[in-house]
């Protein structure tokens, strides 16, 4: 018998591939956007009105009444003016101080 056969063996080898490193680029940051907001309104103080002290009615004066003007002549005491007993502002009907003229 004849010796064996001397067989090649084969092997495999692995060649090392080369790592090539990577890189990832961010993408750029959005623009600044800077909003100026618009200047507060011109505001002025508020000032009231000035008042008016108006003239406060007389009361009647008690214990003298004059139903209406034509008792007020019945009684002589027409005209009556501000400030005297018996007059009131019904009676005055143009508001200048002098009733039943």
């Amino acid at each position: 018998m004849p010796p064996p056969l001397a067989t090649a063996a084969t092997t495999t080898v692995a060649r090392p591939t080369a790592v090539v490193p990577t890189t990832t680029v961010a993408p750029p940051p959005p623009p600044i956007i800077t909003t100026i907001a618009p200047p507060p309104p011109v505001t002025t103080p508020y000032v009231p009105p000035p008042t008016v002290d108006l003239p406060r009615p007389e009361a009647p004066s008690p214990g003298v009444y004059y139903k209406n003007c034509k008792a007020a002549r019945a009684a002589g005491a027409a005209p009556i003016y501000r400030g005297e007993p018996g007059y009131r502002p019904e009676l005055d009907a143009n508001s200048d101080g002098v009733a039943c003229e």
